[in-house]
């Protein structure tokens, strides 16, 4: 049962730990070898109040709608790092089109120090293996199509697919499909809308990180009931 409570205390841990680390961490990590011709903002230019903001924002609806939908379970302690880290993310590629490395891989290490945690605490080791699966089969979907069509998903986005893979695998088969390649459909439908009303151009990057973003969120929200749904 939804968790009103759990959802609270999310969204009151992810908002202030999002708010700070946001503009602490677009002061600090490198920026990306651009190829001949393009350009992005310098991440230490986005390190605003604004960018503060919007980073705690979004932290605070994805914590809050996760830990209201999986309560205070052992695996809430690795989304609430993963929502906060979520937010600076999504911000960062929206504004940028990249998803910094420097931010992906650390959370990879918070997330599974987390859920091994849970897993020791609670003895759901079934939930960590499969987890470790889902992993390593979102990171693979989205490497081969990183290889076969490089020009439409990144590299970014490859990392952070296994990133979402294995957090939402420790809820379930039905999260992590529904999660991760929800953000498929959001991102094509979105894409199409965006780009008719020309916010992007056709032939640039699109950041499709923020959409991968809010396709773990609907995954955690609609996994289990669509998966229950589909198997009677």
């Amino acid at each position: 049962m939804p968790d009103l409570i759990a959802g609270v205390v999310a969204m009151v841990v992810c908002a202030p730990a999002a708010y700070v680390l946001g503009p602490w961490l677009l002061r600090r990590i490198p920026e990306p070898i651009l190829e001949e011709g393009q350009t992005k903002p310098r991440y230490a230019e986005l390190a605003t109040p604004r960018a503060a903001i919007w980073c705690a924002v979004l932290a605070a609806v994805a914590g809050g709608v996760v830990g209201w939908r999986i309560g205070f379970s052992a695996g809430l302690p690795a989304w609430i790092a993963l929502a906060v880290s979520g937010a600076v993310l999504g911000y960062i590629d929206a504004r940028t089109r990249y998803l910094p490395s420097a931010i992906i891989w650390p959370t990879y290490g918070v997330v599974a120090v987390a859920l091994v945690g849970a897993a020791a605490v609670t003895g759901e080791w079934g939930s960590l293996r499969r987890a470790a699966i889902a992993g390593l089969i979102g990171f693979g979907v989205f490497y081969l199509l990183w290889f076969v069509f490089p020009r439409g998903v990144g590299f970014g986005d490859v990392r952070l697919s296994g990133l979402l893979a294995v957090a939402l695998g420790w809820l379930g088969w039905g999260e992590f499909v529904t999660g991760l390649y929800g953000g498929f459909f959001l991102g094509a439908v979105l894409g199409i809308v965006l780009t008719a009303a020309k916010v992007f151009r056709r032939k640039e990057m699109f950041p499709f990180g923020p959409f991968m973003l809010a396709g773990a969120v609907l995954g955690v929200l609609f996994g289990g009931p669509l998966e229950r749904l589909y198997l009677g």
